[in-house]
């Protein structure tokens, strides 16, 4: 299947598919899981990268355990919109990836700001140390980028951890 549409992501996947959100960084993936049919993303777990092959057998592993039939991956913009350096770095990651996982549709979602955010939430809600922030902030960036999509193309309007929407 590969790197899909929204349209496509949404052909391919039934209504009651779960799906994992990624947040791909250059030292770890922030992974979160959620449902299409429920609108509700939950963080998940921080994956260190390693090699492309273990990385991709972690996520395939995961994919079955949760039974997640897609990905939406955080597709990093510019804060004018335009595609750079990060997106591309993403785009090659997510290319080698799929040689491993190759039959899984993968949708990009744009992120601006989803660190941002799920740092703002663990300081200001949560009250979170920074040492806890840092393990975490990945896994809470996925859930946030995740739960976008969920509420912004599937018209889900649950809200998120820092209490947008």
């Amino acid at each position: 299947m590969g790197i899909v549409t929204l349209d496509q992501f949404r052909q391919n996947l039934a209504r009651d598919s779960r799906v994992l959100g990624l947040d791909v960084g250059t030292k770890t993936i922030g992974v979160a899981f959620g449902s299409l049919m429920g609108g509700i993303s939950t963080p998940l777990k921080v994956i260190n990268r390693t090699k492309i092959a273990r990385d991709a057998a972690d996520l395939s592993k995961l994919m079955g355990e949760y039974g997640c039939a897609g990905l939406v991956v955080g597709w990093p913009l510019n804060v004018d919109g335009t595609e750079g350096k990060r997106c591309q770095g993403v785009r090659d990651v997510m290319l080698e990836l799929l040689k491993y996982i190759p039959d899984v549709p993968v949708v990009f979602y744009d992120e601006r700001f989803s660190t941002n955010r799920a740092e703002k939430f663990m300081i200001e809600t949560v009250d979170m140390s920074r040492g806890k922030r840092d393990k975490k902030v990945d896994k809470m960036a996925a859930q946030i980028i995740l739960q976008d999509f969920l509420e912004m193309e599937l018209g889900f309007s649950h809200s998120g951890p820092d209490g947008s929407r």
